[in-house]
């Protein structure tokens, strides 16, 4: 395999990309190629209560429509695939069957009912079902047992995150109650057989990072670097989505929206060229990116004016 970096973007076929998915995946694209990496496209398609094969096909054209190209996935293979998670069942339960685990059998409402603590504003699951069996046949999620002690690493964006996942996460889900594989345990197996070593994505996804860490430990795997990217916000400060608004990317290729224009907009909305450009092509950022020229906090996009 080519020496460089080894990343991935990982989109879900849940619904159509939107503009912060695109940008995540631009950053993806520039930080890779302007470093002579390699790009690895997975499919997380592990819902598959939600999961669609007409969207991963829009993933790829819109994708390609950006710019952006792949060196692995599942439409062009490569060395370490199956490149869709929806494939790798086996690999997830052995995994799990290394790891310290329980059954809980916790009701929604229960679950819902917990204190929430730390940053995260997430429940903190006390270990209800620690010591308890559950009934023959009855719907169990599986929870790993987390081990005590502070995880630390340095955001290569961030700087310095600590968290102590077991007092502020608690033990938490690897497969839910209906048999679907959890994110945490998923990802964490999947970067690991793709050797993946550089995982970028977007800020929502920070408070995952201290898991996917333990979890490594845990499996024996190695820990890739992180950096965690801004957000685009709506109007309301909150993190944009349909409501606000927003155009997909589908939608736009098809309305005739030049793709250099999105490029120029979501590279200006990073600082990386200035509002000014209106046009620009993905290839065109590669010479002389860098990841530390990105503006420090996230930043509302008004996308509805900008992509006219």
């Amino acid at each position: 395999m080519q020496a460089g970096p080894r990343g991935r973007h990982a989109p879900s076929p849940t619904g159509r990309l939107h503009l912060g998915n695109a940008r995540t995946a631009l950053l993806t694209w520039l930080d890779l190629r302007s470093r002579g990496g390699r790009v690895v496209l997975r499919i997380e398609d592990n819902d598959f209560t939600r999961s669609r094969a007409e969207l991963e096909q829009r993933i790829y054209r819109d994708l390609a429509w950006l710019g952006l190209d792949w060196d692995e996935g599942p439409d062009v293979g490569g060395a370490l695939g199956p490149y869709r998670q929806s494939e790798r069942g086996e690999l997830y339960a052995a995994a799990l069957a290394r790891l310290d685990s329980y059954a809980c059998t916790c009701s929604r409402a229960q679950l819902r009912a917990l204190p929430t603590m730390g940053a995260t504003g997430e429940v903190v699951y006390p270990g209800t079902c620690r010591g308890r069996a559950a009934a023959p046949g009855q719907a169990a999620a599986i929870r790993w047992r987390v081990p005590p002690g502070e995880v630390a690493f340095v955001d290569r964006v961030l700087g310095p995150v600590r968290q102590r996942v077991a007092e502020e996460v608690g033990d938490f889900v690897l497969r839910r109650a209906d048999g679907v594989w959890a994110y945490q345990l998923a990802v964490v197996v999947d970067d690991g057989a793709m050797q993946i070593d550089e995982v970028l994505r977007g800020a929502d996804l920070l408070d995952s990072t201290p898991r996917q860490i333990l979890l490594q430990r845990a499996l024996g795997l190695p820990t890739p670097t992180y950096a965690h990217v801004p957000l685009i916000l709506g109007p309301s400060g909150a993190k944009l989505s349909k409501r606000d608004g927003a155009p997909d990317l589908s939608a736009l290729r098809e309305a005739g929206v030049a793709p250099e224009r999105v490029i120029a907009v979501l590279a200006g909305s990073l600082g990386l060229v200035g509002p000014e450009l209106r046009a620009v092509a993905a290839r065109e950022l590669v010479a002389g990116f860098a990841l530390g020229a990105l503006r420090e906090r996230p930043l509302t996009l008004e996308t509805l004016t900008l992509l006219r």
